[in-house]
Parts: C-alpha cells; sequence; structure tokens
C-alpha cells in the first residue's frame, strides 16, 4: 500500500486511532501548565482577575516596606502553594528563592519560618475583596442555549480542618467520636458556585451545630430571579423551595427520602416517568388533634 502522505499531506493514520481529548483531560493540562509557571508568571496570567491595588503594601505597620516576602509576593506564594500538589512551604520556599536569584536579590533562609509568618499577616478582607472581584468578572449570564440562558447555582457543603489552637477549638469544635486530645478543629463550608464558569459567589462558615441549610439561607442575596438552584438532599426543604419560587428562582433538588412507586400504585399516568399520586393522610392525625383538644391550661 502507497503512503496515502504522498497524497494527502497531513494526514496521519495514527492519529484517527486517538480518542479525542475529554473536557475534564484539557482542563488537567492546563492545571498542569499553570502549576509550572513561577510566582512572577502567575502574577502576569491572572493580572486581570485579581485587581493589582489590592496587593499594594501598606502605608505603614506590617507588609509596608518592599522586600522578598511582601504583600504582593507573599500572595502569590500563598495562591501557586494552594495549586501546587505538594501543598508544602518549602517548596514555595524554594520558588522564592529561584525569584531571587533571577532579580539578583539577597537570598532569605531556607527556613519556612520567614514565609509563614509573612502569610498570616495576609488581612483576611484584602482576601475577600480578590473574590468579590473575582467572582464580578463571571457576572454576565450563560449562554447555554438549553437552559435557556439562564444561570445555574450549585450549592453544596463540606468540612475542612483548622489550625490547632485554643481559640479555634472552641470556634469550631470537633465531633464526639473523636478522641480528646486526638485531630484538628473542624469547620464547616457551605458555597454557592456558578454551574456554568465554577466560579465561587458566596460562602458561609459555621461550626458542627451549623447545618447546611441555615448556612444556605445566609446567601440569599446571591441568587436572582431566574437563576435555578441545585443542590442535594441537605437542602430539601418544602419551606425553602416555596421561597425560591417567590423570589423567582426554580430548584433541582435530590429528595430526602423516597418511595419506589411504579405505574400500578399510581392514580393516573401524565406521561414518561411523570405520575400522578396520592398520599393518604396519616391515621394518627384525627387521634392526635382529639388528644390536643382535651389539653387544658393549668391555673396558677
Amino acid at each position: 500500500m502507497k503512503n496515502p502522505n504522498l497524497y494527502l499531506p497531513g494526514f496521519h493514520l495514527a492519529t484517527l486511532r486517538r480518542r479525542p481529548r475529554s473536557a475534564s483531560q484539557r482542563l488537567a493540562d492546563q492545571l498542569a501548565e499553570i502549576r509550572r509557571k513561577s510566582i512572577s508568571q502567575l502574577a502576569k496570567c491572572f493580572t486581570d482577575f485579581i485587581p493589582a491595588q489590592t496587593l499594594q503594601p501598606h502605608q505603614s505597620g506590617a507588609q509596608s516596606r518592599r522586600r522578598l516576602f511582601s504583600k504582593e509576593n507573599t500572595f502569590w506564594g500563598f495562591f501557586s502553594q494552594i495549586l501546587n500538589a505538594d501543598g508544602g512551604c518549602s517548596e514555595v520556599v524554594r520558588q522564592f528563592h529561584a525569584f531571587a536569584a533571577s532579580r539578583s536579590m539577597a537570598l532569605s533562609s531556607s527556613s519556612t519560618s520567614a514565609y509563614c509568618q509573612a502569610r498570616l499577616k495576609l488581612d483576611e478582607s484584602d482576601l475577600e475583596s480578590i473574590q468579590a472581584h473575582t467572582s464580578k468578572q463571571f457576572i454576565q449570564p450563560g449562554t447555554d442555549t438549553v437552559l435557556l440562558s439562564r444561570r445555574v447555582v450549585v450549592v453544596d457543603g463540606t468540612g475542612i480542618s483548622m489550625p490547632d489552637t485554643a481559640e479555634n477549638q472552641q470556634a469550631w469544635p470537633q465531633t464526639r467520636q473523636q478522641k480528646p486530645g486526638c485531630g484538628f478543629p473542624q469547620a464547616y463550608i457551605c458555597a454557592c458556585f456558578n454551574l456554568q464558569t465554577g466560579v465561587l459567589r458566596s460562602y458561609e462558615l459555621g461550626n458542627k451545630k451549623s447545618h447546611e441549610l441555615l448556612m444556605l439561607r445566609e446567601q440569599w442575596n446571591t441568587f436572582n430571579a431566574g437563576d435555578i438552584f441545585l443542590g442535594d438532599k441537605g437542602f430539601y426543604s418544602y419551606c425553602d423551595v416555596f421561597k425560591f419560587i417567590d423570589k423567582g428562582v426554580d430548584s433541582v433538588i435530590t429528595l430526602g427520602k423516597r418511595k419506589l412507586v411504579t405505574s400500578k400504585d399510581a392514580d393516573g399516568i401524565l406521561g414518561e416517568d411523570d405520575l400522578l399520586i396520592h398520599w393518604p393522610k396519616p391515621k394518627w392525625t384525627k387521634h392526635l388533634s382529639y388528644k390536643l383538644t382535651q389539653v387544658r391550661p393549668r391555673t396558677l
């Protein structure tokens, strides 16, 4: 067989045997490329999403002088630490050494103490401003024609471990199953994400006594009329679904407790996977109401 490349330049049979790369694989490649970038390169990549004025040094006090662990450098070092699969401080210090060597700056100690102290000095309000600014960059509605350009807001909760300090142990206590003196304080987060972009819209932080549904109610301003709320069975509540409808938001939630019903048990068949079911009232309803009417308030 003659070589087909003689007639069709650029046509390779080997490439036809490969499966096209999925969206998750392409995203993993992009993330790996970002992880390989230096601290200064990260700043150039995300300059459109993170306002530069937020990372300017303070007028006085902590992080007011320009040095290796300045406010801006510390932030990007912390940012690279989050992206790094290792997540250790030693790797960040190594990147700082490479950054300093490329600019003929004095090299600091290989200890992670200076970097950790500089990271603790990052102002929480500045980090919240950066998050809010980043979220606003993707405020435009989606372009999905199937959903008629409606924004889908995904809500989910998770638990995270906090630094082991006495204050954190009081604010975020551990579960009863944890042995005393072991483990870290446990905090819980309920966050709202944009399904189309994956951008964090809002979040609430609580402890083991904070239910996800209660933390969601603190984020009502995240939703706009026309949005679609997507959540799991932890957010299954008729009251909240009604409030969402009153706000112009539709809900897609997994049922908390489901009983399998077939077409034989239904009162009518409205369509495919759409059954009409009549749920009888519990037998104890009349008995309970009768008992309640027999209660008389005690006189003092």
